[in-house]
C-alpha cells in the first residue's frame, strides 16, 4: 500500500465509469402499526442513541476477512472478527500491531525488505508462531513482559512506539532477512497511535492507527481485481493488495462510491482511495519484487482526477481506506450496506 498523501479533501469522490445495478423495488409492509412504504432495495437503520435514520441498501457481501499481524508479513484468514477503533481483532490478534524496525527504529516493510511477505504466522493459545522458509519456528506469547523496552519508532516520518519483542525474535528476523539487524516491536492498546490530522490534515475523521499505512480499514472488492486481471498477462493475487475485508457481488471498483457503510452491527466511514506502491509489486509466493506490474496497468486507467492530484499525486488507486465510526463485530456472509441519508 502507498504512503499517504499530505492532505486530503473532506468527502472525495473517485469519478468511476460504473455504477452500481439497481435493485429491483421492494415492498415492505408493518401491518402491526399500520405503515408501509416501497423502497428502492433498502432498509431503515435507526442508530442506536441516535435519531438519525439512513436507509440501508445492500451492495454486496463479505467473502473474506483478514488479519494482518505483522506489518507486511502474511495475513491470517477469521471467519469474525471484532471491529475495533483501531481495525480488526481475533483475541489477542490484531491487525498491524506487529512491526519490524531497524536499531534506530525506522520501519521495515516489503518495500525495502521483500522477502518479508513470505513470513506466515498462526495464531493459537495466545501465541503466535511464526515460520519463513528455511527457519525454525519462532513462537512468541502475546502479551509481553512489562520490562520489555519500548522503542521510540518511525512510520512515514511520524512518531510512534512499540514494545520490544525480545532477543530470540530481533535474532530470527535479522537471521532470516540476512541484510542488517532487525527488532520486533508490539502496539499495545495504551500506546498513542498516529493520528489523522498528522496523517491528512483535512481529513474530517478523528482516529488513530497503530502500524497500518493510513486507516484501521481497507476494503477492496474482488470485482475489481477481476477487472485487473483482464488487463495483465500474469495473474495477481488479492495478497498483493492487503484488503481487512473482500467484497463480492458488486461491480467492478462500486466501492469507490460508498461513503458510509454498515457490515454487521458496525459502521464505517470512508476516509479515502488507496493508494498505490511499489509493495503491490512483490510477488507473495516468490517475496521476489518486480517495481512494474501490477503498478504500472492500474496506473494506466486508476489515476485520480487531475483535481485531486495534490493528494494522490501519480499513484493508481485500488481499494478504499475506512475509518470505524461505531466499533462491533462482523463475519464473513455478512451483507455490505451503503447507508444513505
Amino acid at each position: 500500500m502507498g504512503a499517504a498523501g499530505s492532505s486530503m479533501l473532506a468527502h472525495f469522490v473517485l469519478p468511476v465509469s460504473r455504477h452500481p445495478a439497481q435493485l429491483k423495488p421492494v415492498l415492505l409492509g408493518a401491518a402491526a402499526v399500520g405503515l408501509a412504504m416501497v423502497v428502492l432495495g433498502t432498509v431503515v437503520w435507526r442508530r442506536t442513541g441516535s435519531r438519525r435514520q439512513r436507509r440501508l441498501q445492500q451492495v454486496g457481501t463479505v467473502a473474506q476477512l483478514w488479519i494482518y499481524p505483522v506489518k507486511s508479513c502474511k495475513g491470517v484468514a477469521v471467519s469474525e472478527a471484532e471491529c475495533t477503533a483501531l481495525g480488526l481483532r481475533s483475541g489477542n490478534l490484531r491487525d498491524r500491531f506487529w512491526l519490524v524496525i531497524k536499531e534506530d527504529g525506522h520501519m521495515i516493510t516489503a518495500r525495502q525488505e521483500p522477502r518479508l511477505v513470505l513470513v506466515s504466522i498462526t495464531y493459537e493459545d495466545d501465541r503466535l508462531t511464526f515460520e519463513a522458509p528455511g527457519m525454525d519456528q519462532l513462537v512468541l506469547q502475546s502479551k509481553l513482559p512489562s520490562s520489555n523496552r519500548i522503542h521510540n519508532c518511525r512510520i512515514f516520518g511520524l512518531d510512534s512506539k512499540g514494545r520490544d519483542c525480545g532477543d530470540e525474535a530481533a535474532q530470527w528476523f535479522t537471521d532470516f532477512l540476512k541484510t542488517e539487524s532487525f527488532r520486533l516491536v508490539q502496539f499495545e492498546k495504551n500506546m498513542k497511535g498516529r493520528v489523522s490530522e498528522d496523517l491528512f490534515p483535512t481529513v474530517v475523521q478523528n482516529y488513530q492507527v497503530a502500524y497500518p499505512d493510513c486507516s484501521p480499514i481497507l476494503i477492496l472488492s474482488e470485482a475489481s481485481l477481476t477487472d485487473l486481471n483482464t488487463r495483465l498477462e500474469k495473474k495477481v493475487k488479492m495478497d498483493q493488495f492487503r484488503p481487512n475485508i473482500v467484497v463480492t457481488g458488486c461491480d467492478a471498483f462500486e466501492e469507490d462510491t460508498w461513503d458510509d457503510i454498515l457490515i454487521g452491527n458496525t459502521e464505517m466511514k470512508k476516509v479515502l482511495a488507496c493508494p498505490r506502491c511499489i509493495l503491490t509489486t512483490v510477488d507473495p509466493d516468490t517475496g521476489v519484487i518486480d517495481r512494474k506490474e501490477p503498478l504500472e496497468t492500474l496506473k494506466s486507467y486508476r489515476l485520480c482526477d487531475p483535481s485531486e492530484r495534490e493528494i494522490y499525486k501519480s499513484s493508481p488507486l485500488f481499494g478504499i481506506y475506512y475509518s470505524v465510526e461505531k466499533v462491533g463485530s462482523l463475519k464473513v456472509g455478512d451483507p455490505v450496506y451503503r447507508m444513505v441519508q
